[in-house]
């Protein structure tokens, strides 16, 4: 390694590996031998690090959901005054980040084959998708004024992160258009104006 370079830890490599794969031929022709091969280790080691396919599969997914949550992040960043501006800007993000991104778009398009672990941890087994999402999100909303209980909060963060993954899964609208009803619906139960 040159100075300044850090190497890139072994269970990352997998995913980024599984990444790839995933994103050129699909989730269903993703091996472990395969990934073995690609980061030049073997088979077993690749076990040993990951798990099994099942494993791998939730690691990808919440890889992936920390690119979406850096964006999260900057946008409250940028906003330390609003939090309406903070939740449209992330919305719109998030929103045109998952227009693009190619992992996402494999697993969308993967629900109609016959070996998708992947889809059920963006929809029905997404708890840790959710749950992640909501610790950032919730976090950011406690910096900023807002007339709730901490019930109230935690009601609001989770509606807000539902209906993110929902527009990201089955977009209804332009992200500008979508952040913007995001937003103006967060202002009335935040209890802030928009």
């Amino acid at each position: 390694m040159g100075g300044g370079e850090t190497a890139v830890p072994l269970r990352a490599q997998i995913v980024r590996a599984a990444a790839k794969v995933t994103c050129e031929t699909g989730w269903s022709s993703v091996r472990m031998g395969q990934l073995a091969d690609m980061i030049g280790v073997s088979r077993q080691t690749v076990y040993n690090e990951i798990g099994s396919k099942q494993k791998l599969a939730e690691e990808m997914v919440l890889a992936e959901l920390r690119n979406f949550l850096v964006l999260v992040e900057s946008a409250f960043e940028r906003n330390p005054g609003d939090v309406v501006a903070a939740i449209r800007e992330a919305c719109r993000n998030v929103l045109e980040f998952a227009g693009d991104n190619p992992l996402l778009r494999a697993v969308v398009s993967a629900s109609h084959g016959s070996d998708n672990d992947l889809l059920p941890l963006l929809t029905t087994q997404s708890q840790a998708l959710i749950a992640t999402a909501k610790a950032v999100v919730r976090d950011r909303l406690t910096a900023y004024t807002v007339p709730l209980s901490d019930h109230e909060l935690e009601a609001a963060t989770d509606l807000l992160v539902r209906a993110v993954l929902s527009h990201v899964m089955r977009p209804s609208d332009t992200p500008e258009r979508s952040s913007a009803d995001i937003a103006m619906i967060a202002a009335r139960i935040l209890g802030t104006t928009a």
